[in-house]
């Protein structure tokens, strides 16, 4: 008998049936996470739970949906910057620039001229988005800590100018009012503190909407080079300076908006968001969420603005006042506890709060694995 007829007459083996870990999570579509925090925004003005400790009242009262609203436009500027900084790695200093631009021009619009609200806002957009796109043509011709620095010329620039008071325009350091005769009796008084809520809502959804919508098309792949490696795109045949160009003039127009948002929303404007300071708490804003991430920068900033105004109400709380004087001082400034809690995020959850449950997993992964 052959080799070959042995092999014939050899049984057969097979592999036993590979059996699907039915322990696997299936993992949910990627739009249920935006509709379920769509659905909880809208139902927000319609709730009356209160939450202790929390709020200040209950989640329809005014002073919470304020609070909610503040910090939904902070968030909707948050992502505006992440496209710059987060999407395509263009450091800017002067982003505060082009979110004044469109709070102060809306304002004066109203004050001096005394145009609609529409017309005023429409106008303060399209002026920021032709500034940033002004300012941009002339930044992007360098990069890195040079493109920093020029973006910090002209917003430095901007705020001297705005603080100065030219003409007794802006109002120096009182800022300017929102002239309600302008604005429609829907978004005036307390009462009407729900509409100003849908605005800042309808802002921040906006303008997360844009972005997740840029970032994913042919436009935002090519942004995701230039982040990753600028020369290594220009070396493929792709001048890099037209696409950061459209996401400077893009970021700008949103944060123009959301100067509108803003004015709305606290009734006036100050020289404060025209600061660099204003545009380095973007910063700290988006790397506190994740920089380049989906929710990252909308989370970071609407957690950053709740705990500056909520740590500023329990510094002049009796609790901090029973507390000795070396305990007391620093822990009644927000900027130092929220400047330690943001270093401690740095060292220890590298990526931001979002990249925090996918760590968490790893490391009880990590020792499920050890022990077995």
């Amino acid at each position: 008998m052959t080799d070959t007829d042995v092999a014939a007459k050899a049984p057969e083996t097979t592999e036993p049936p590979v059996m699907k870990d039915v322990r696997a999570r299936r993992r949910l579509p990627g739009w249920t996470a935006p509709v379920v925090l769509l659905a909880v925004a809208l139902a927000l003005p319609f709730s009356t739970l209160y939450v202790p400790g929390l709020f200040e009242g209950t989640l329809n009262s005014p002073p919470t949906l304020h609070l909610v609203a503040f910090c939904l436009v902070f968030g909707g500027l948050a992502t505006s910057y992440d496209l710059l900084y987060g999407r395509v790695g263009l450091l800017s200093f002067g982003h505060a620039l082009y979110f004044a631009c469109g709070a102060y021009v809306a304002a004066l619009l109203m004050r001096v001229l005394e145009l609609p609200l529409l017309w005023s806002a429409l106008i303060a957009v399209v002026g920021g988005t032709l500034l940033s796109l002004v300012l941009g043509a002339v930044s992007l011709r360098v990069n890195g800590i040079a493109l920093a620095m020029v973006t910090l010329a002209f917003a430095q620039a901007g705020s001297i100018l705005i603080s100065r008071d030219p003409g007794r325009l802006t109002g120096g350091e009182e800022g300017l009012s929102l002239n309600t005769a302008m604005v429609p009796d829907s978004f005036v008084g307390v009462f009407n503190t729900v509409n100003l809520y849908w605005v800042a809502l309808a802002y921040a959804v906006f303008a997360v909407g844009v972005v997740w919508w840029l970032t994913a098309s042919p436009v935002g792949r090519v942004w995701q080079g230039i982040r990753a490696n600028e020369q290594r795109v220009a070396v493929l045949g792709v001048n890099p300076y037209p696409y950061k160009l459209v996401a400077f003039t893009v970021g700008g127009g949103l944060a123009s908006l959301g100067g509108v948002a803003y004015l709305l929303v606290t009734g006036g404007v100050t020289p404060v968001i025209t600061t660099a300071e204003f545009t380095l708490t973007l910063l700290v804003m988006v790397a506190l969420g994740g920089a380049g991430t989906r929710w990252g920068p909308l989370l970071g900033a609407v957690l950053y603005t709740y705990a500056d105004h909520r740590l500023l109400q329990l510094g002049g709380s009796d609790a901090f006042a029973a507390l000795p004087a070396w305990i007391a001082a620093p822990l009644s400034q927000p900027l130092f506890i929220l400047g330690t809690l943001f270093v401690l995020m740095v060292f220890f959850f590298p990526g931001g709060l979002v990249a925090l449950p996918g760590r968490v997993r790893s490391a009880l992964r990590d020792r499920r694995t050890a022990r077995t």
